[in-house]
């Protein structure tokens, strides 16, 4: 297990890969983050609300060991910080200056199947009135196309974080997370289109309306063809991972098991990764002490669970996690995070590279 840093300056705050996506291309790795400035008497999460949130990649060649970081290059569709509206004063959030004319209309179908292909989904807020949209990329997160909107549905709003299961050169499922009847965050479902993305469809909810929280759903197919998704859960104080299946492709779901009982002070989101040899992988953010990075396999498509495995258990504080996992050509996982030796620390990105 070797741990390695991907971005880290000193009084600035990197964070939330959770929110971006993580790309995987043999050993050419590139996730999404956001940095802003440090601010330690924040509270939970140690921002400067007052200085925008500025989206970045990272990119590595040979598999998370040395990493570059470059600039999104795709366009905002309005002023301010990309998905990052929650961690900023209102005169710097996205939301407020959206409309209409803020995206582009996507004219030609995308070819899902293209070896190069990426999507990075984004978002304003979080909760009632809250706008999603996309980006596509066809070399590799180099450049990008968008942002193409996300049609509401009929939602009070759709908080959208990246994840999508690729079932075809034109066909392809989103999942995401809307704002409750109540307008508050949020309850996950999914969306799918057969046309290259040119139109979507509303597929189904995953399961039932909670009355706390079921967010940033974390989705994989199995060889069998049943799909996995993963949710954060919190009602009250209680932090936790459910896990829902569907076999009737996406029309319905049911609950599986809860894989992970607590996820610590806030909570984490979670991360599935289908391995080499049918195992399933998932990874979490955990907030209590000893604050870290941690892991669980099934061996037996998410029925149940082995033991947590300790990825990192030396964090300062619970200003943690988000994780992102990509698998390597050799079986070995890269698992990226925001990290933080000690709370007056600065926050940064690392990635762990481990053989589960």
């Amino acid at each position: 297990m070797d741990h390695y840093t991907v971005y880290r300056e000193e009084g600035r705050f990197a964070g939330w890969p959770a929110n971006y996506g993580i790309w995987g291309f043999g050993y050419e790795i590139v996730v999404g983050f956001t940095v802003g400035y440090l601010k330690v008497d924040e509270g939970f999460h140690a921002r400067d609300r007052s200085k925008p949130f500025v989206t970045m990649l990272a990119r590595t060649l040979d598999g998370g060991e040395t990493w570059q970081v470059e600039s999104f290059s795709g366009r905002l569709p309005g002023h301010g910080s990309l998905s990052a509206d929650e961690h900023v004063d209102e005169s710097l959030a996205i939301g407020r200056t959206l409309s209409e004319n803020s995206f582009e209309r996507l004219r030609q179908p995308v070819d899902f199947k293209d070896p190069d292909f990426s999507m990075m989904c984004a978002r304003s807020g979080l909760g009632q009135g809250s706008r999603s949209w996309f980006y596509i990329s066809m070399d590799r997160c180099k450049t990008w196309r968008g942002p193409y909107l996300i049609p509401g549905f009929g939602t009070p709003g759709i908080a959208a974080r990246t994840d999508y299961i690729v079932e075809g050169r034109r066909r392809c499922t989103l999942f995401l997370t809307a704002a409750k009847g109540n307008g508050h965050e949020g309850r996950p479902f999914c969306i799918r289109t057969e046309d290259g993305g040119l139109s979507f469809n509303f597929l189904s909810w995953i399961g039932e309306e909670p009355s706390g929280f079921s967010i940033m759903p974390a989705s994989v197919r199995l060889g069998d063809g049943t799909i996995l998704v993963a949710v954060r859960r919190r009602e009250g104080e209680k932090n936790w991972i459910e896990l829902y299946s569907s076999i009737d492709d996406c029309q319905t779901w049911r609950f599986v098991t809860t894989p992970v009982e607590n996820t610590g002070s806030g909570g984490n989101p979670p991360t599935l990764t289908l391995l080499k040899d049918g195992r399933l992988c998932m990874t979490y953010g955990f907030r209590d002490p000893p604050y870290g990075i941690r892991a669980r396999i099934s061996n037996d498509g998410g029925g149940s669970w082995g033991e947590e495995i300790m990825l990192r258990d030396d964090g300062g504080n619970h200003d943690l996690g988000y994780p992102r996992t990509a698998l390597r050509p050799d079986g070995r996982l890269v698992t990226v995070y925001y990290f933080n030796d000690k709370p007056e620390g600065e926050r940064y990105i690392a990635a762990t590279v481990w053989e589960p």
